[in-house]
């Protein structure tokens, strides 16, 4: 008989019974893991879409709000001149004079506002509201359009509050600088310190007028102070057209010398007519305290991309697959 020996060494490489449950157990561990973090992670992208919709049907919402309030009641017309005035800004031409039309044309408007609050800018955009602002006020005369200088009205911003009726500041507001510049650098010195040559070709001897890293020449000088000259010349017969005899003295070069000056000095020169805010002008003076800001706002989805933050905008594009006709910035 022979004998089995059931006892058997096993082989070392075969896992014992106890290894594979502890094997097991780590895989389901990090499966259930895996699970739950897919599961969290669909909860907060619902929470972010939950979130970027409340925000879009709030901004739907105010616009709507702000559409509707237009047509309430007798009210008086805001329109903000704020920041740089650029063709490429919130206080260019067409933004500001878009707004202003719409303030004229509501039948609800009993009086405009000009709230001012930019350092000036470009005169051709100044000029082109300041233009409009005359026609305006002839084709409805019944409508009286007031500008409120805030914390400055300088430049190309008075250059726009000339045409109102009356300009009306703080005591504390800076008003004033009718003047014009061009300014830029010259690296001439420079480059001959580091022995850089210039090269540069044109064709048309005055081409190159301020090149920075060429010599300005006293021609070319003397051409850039007299376009100066005819364009400050223009601000000034403006700033006369429009305050006219309210000008204390408007013989006086130091008015027009491209300085500034407070609030209550610019009323004792008289180019400010009274002090007062915008909530002010609208209750004592249009008799309208109802305020409806006509201004018009930056595009939806610029405004969108500020409120959430330009990453989770940019995201929202993305996703919506808009990314490649827009772009949110």
């Amino acid at each position: 008989m022979s004998d089995l020996n059931t006892n058997e060494p096993r082989n070392q490489s075969e896992p014992t019974r106890w290894e594979r449950n502890l094997l097991h157990e780590m895989l389901m561990a990090t499966v259930d893991e895996k699970r739950r973090s897919r599961r969290w992670g669909i909860f907060f992208k619902f929470l972010t879409f939950g979130y970027l919709f409340l925000i879009l049907g709030l901004l739907v919402w105010s616009d709507d709000m702000k559409m509707s309030q237009t047509v309430a009641k007798e009210h008086t017309a805001l329109v903000q001149v704020e920041g740089l005035i650029s063709s490429e800004t919130k206080a260019s031409a067409d933004k500001v004079i878009t707004g202003l039309r719409n303030a004229f044309e509501d039948e609800k408007t009993k009086g405009v506002i000009l709230r001012m609050n930019t350092p000036g800018g470009s005169p051709v955009q100044s000029r082109y509201i300041n233009r409009e602002i005359v026609r305006l006020k002839e084709a409805y005369p019944d409508i009286p359009v007031y500008a409120v200088a805030v914390d400055i009205c300088a430049s190309g911003g008075y250059y726009i509050a000339a045409a109102a009726d009356k300009i009306y500041a703080d005591e504390g507001s800076v008003v004033g600088s009718i003047g014009v510049l061009i300014n830029g650098f010259g690296f001439v010195e420079g480059m001959e310190n580091l022995g850089i040559e210039r090269r540069l070709m044109t064709a048309g001897e005055n081409k190159g007028i301020l090149d920075p890293f060429t010599p300005l020449n006293k021609d070319h000088e003397a051409y850039i102070q007299g376009m100066l000259g005819e364009l400050h010349q223009q601000f000034i017969d403006t700033v006369k057209e429009g305050r006219g005899d309210r000008l204390k003295d408007e013989e006086n070069p130091q008015i027009f010398s491209g300085l500034f000056w407070s609030g209550e000095e610019a009323k004792r020169l008289g180019l400010v007519d009274e002090f007062g805010s915008s909530s002010y002008v609208a209750r004592e003076v249009i008799k309208a305290e109802e305020i409806v800001d006509f201004t018009v706002e930056e595009e939806f989805w610029d405004r969108f991309a500020k409120r959430l933050g330009a990453g989770a905008a940019s995201m929202l594009g993305q996703i919506s697959g808009l990314s490649n006709g827009w772009q949110i910035q």
